[in-house]
């Protein structure tokens, strides 16, 4: 999904694959976890600045989480390794 912004339902799916709380997500991103939340809340891509969905992405990213499809034609996630919980 490179150039793509992520949608919230990928973000809720992303997170639940992790096990992750939204704390945890939040904390892991730099952000505050009402903002998590507040993604979260939407299905297609969240009115943000695209920087700060790009660190949600990242933390996620980083973690083992692939982002698939596009946010208008099949926006998914897959786990690309075993995500340790931390």
């Amino acid at each position: 999904m490179a150039g793509q912004l992520i949608t919230g339902s990928q973000i809720r799916a992303a997170r639940a694959a992790l096990r992750w709380t939204t704390e945890e997500l939040a904390r892991k991103a730099g952000l505050a976890s009402r903002t998590i939340k507040r993604f979260e809340q939407e299905d297609g891509v969240p009115s943000s600045r695209s920087s700060t969905l790009i660190e949600v992405q990242k933390a996620l990213e980083a973690a083992g989480v692939e982002f698939i499809g596009t946010p208008e034609d099949g926006p998914g996630i897959r786990l690309r390794r075993a995500a340790p919980r931390e």
